[in-house]
């Protein structure tokens, strides 16, 4: 069976989805798998068709792979691949849909406004005041379509709301804005396709004044604490709803999903990653671990899935 390793890509995450894509590759090859790495461009997607491969890993991240494009190619080519398809993957990586569908189901999340940027700066004095007034300071202000907490700003002082926008819009012509929750920050591996497994789930620390790009990836800004200091009745919870939320999107083979618990122990979902990371700072993997599931294991069962109907 040949394995096509997908990596790299076009997206601002393009160095993280390589470092993913190696350690997947490795994994693969002491399995024993015939594996092939492919650093994905704009000039070189039609290489897939004479590669030719049984099966494709994708390991992107972001636009142009995470969000269904790359997924649309193969289903078209008739390859399998690893992850959730076309529409699980659009919706995930859009943070409106993804809110969207939140609201839909009844399940909780933090209050939210959704700005496009042509009416927005059209009525800029009057949106802000009407911002204000819903959402109130502190606010989280996001990119809708961005990974890896890019484009994302915690606002706190109601002059600083405008750079806010002003930055997430560069990357989006549409963009989040949600009431800011005080609170602890679980993540939730998820993996499997009808019968979803949720791993133990891990509570996040940051150096950073959030969970941001460069906490994420750079060694010792951050912690991942196993078991998360949570009580028994939020991890149940929480454990619940990532099930839930997994299906409700129409996630397959594997994803994580975020949390932030207040005060109160009232767990929110944050959102969803249908391509998480595989690196050897990610979370997937260290949820794995301490359910017993090593590396390799982890990548092979990912990739089994990806065959598997059930």
């Amino acid at each position: 069976m040949k394995v096509l390793v997908i990596m790299g890509g076009t997206s601002e995450e393009r160095e993280v989805s390589l470092r993913s894509g190696k350690a997947v590759y490795n994994a693969l090859k002491e399995l024993g798998y015939n594996v092939q790495a492919f650093d994905l461009n704009d000039k070189n997607l039609g290489d897939i068709i004479t590669i030719a491969p049984d099966v494709v890993f994708i390991a992107l991240h972001g636009k142009n792979g995470e969000d269904g494009t790359v997924q649309g190619f193969l289903d078209l080519l008739g390859i399998p691949y690893t992850g959730s398809g076309v529409a699980a993957s659009a919706i995930g990586m859009n943070k409106i849909l993804t809110k969207k569908i939140l609201c839909f189901e009844g399940m909780p999340t933090s209050e939210f406004v959704i700005l496009k940027k042509e009416d927005f700066f059209s009525n800029q004095p009057e949106d802000l005041r009407s911002l204000l007034a819903s959402i109130g300071i502190p606010m989280v202000v996001k990119a809708s379509t961005q990974g890896s907490s890019i484009g994302v700003t915690i606002v706190k002082k109601e002059e600083d709301i405008l750079d806010a926008l002003k930055k997430a819009f560069s990357f989006d012509p549409e963009i989040l804005v949600e009431r800011f929750i005080d609170g602890t920050e679980l993540t939730a591996s998820v993996i499997g396709n009808n019968n979803p497994q949720v791993l133990p789930l891990i509570e996040i620390t940051s150096e950073n004044e959030f969970f941001d790009y460069e906490a994420k990836y750079t060694p010792g800004m951050c912690a991942h604490i196993i078991p998360a200091r949570i009580s028994e009745d939020v991890r149940e919870r929480v454990t619940k709803l990532a099930a839930e939320v997994y299906k409700a999107v129409g996630c397959r083979g594997y994803a994580r999903i975020d949390f932030i618990v207040d005060k109160k122990g009232q767990p929110y979902v944050l959102e969803i990653n249908t391509i998480p990371g595989m690196t050897e700072m990610s979370l997937v993997p260290d949820a794995a671990r301490a359910a017993g599931i090593s590396f390799s294991e982890l990548v092979d069962r990912i990739l089994k899935l990806a065959l598997n109907n059930e």
